[in-house]
């Protein structure tokens, strides 16, 4: 992808509300989607592009390559993300077991006493789930100071692009599991 920015018609920020990504979506992909005059191949790239800005660590990493900054996204997250990896996995944990109780359920009864576990389990996801997403809001609050800076430190950039894989990483195990105990 050469410019995603440019692609959908936004300016080169970092802090991109969702909001503003659907729209500039949704204009671009009315004058390139084949239906309308376009082509595949056209709105392919669009489609590249909104999923490119949509994710947070992407677009920063994208960011800093059009500065032509290489990024290493080898390497550990911040300390103080750790402690939040040991509720996500124990959320995680939580939910494999109550999900093979209750698949393992060979009756209605036993499958509906497992209910009470698969609440517990959906809390504890959407708990771990809720604290991924304020943590991927304070690691995006590093948005503006690295927009305005004139001077950017790669290696405070790198750990930013660390910590926001990991993060999404977690966010999308977490819906998996979400969505395997409705």
């Amino acid at each position: 992808m050469s410019d995603a920015f440019r692609a959908l018609g936004l300016p080169r920020k970092l802090a991109i509300s969702d909001e503003t990504l659907r729209e500039a979506f949704r204009v671009e992909g009315k004058k390139s989607h084949p239906d309308a005059g376009g082509s595949g191949a056209e709105f392919a790239e669009l489609n590249t592009a909104f999923a490119l800005l949509s994710s947070p660590s992407q677009r920063l990493r994208h960011w800093l390559e059009l500065q032509n900054f290489t990024i290493d996204s080898r390497g550990s997250i911040d300390a103080a993300l750790m402690d939040l990896f040991t509720q996500v996995g124990a959320a995680t944990q939580q939910a494999d077991a109550a999900i093979r109780k209750r698949d393992d359920a060979k009756s209605a009864l036993v499958r509906a006493m497992s209910e009470a576990g698969i609440q517990a389990a959906r809390d504890a996801i959407e708990a771990a789930n809720l604290e991924v997403e304020q943590r991927i809001l304070q690691q995006c609050a590093n948005f503006p100071e690295l927009e305005k800076s004139l001077h950017i430190d790669p290696a405070h950039a790198s750990q930013v692009v660390r910590n926001l894989l990991f993060l999404e990483k977690w966010r999308s195990s977490l819906r998996a599991y979400f969505s395997r105990l409705v």
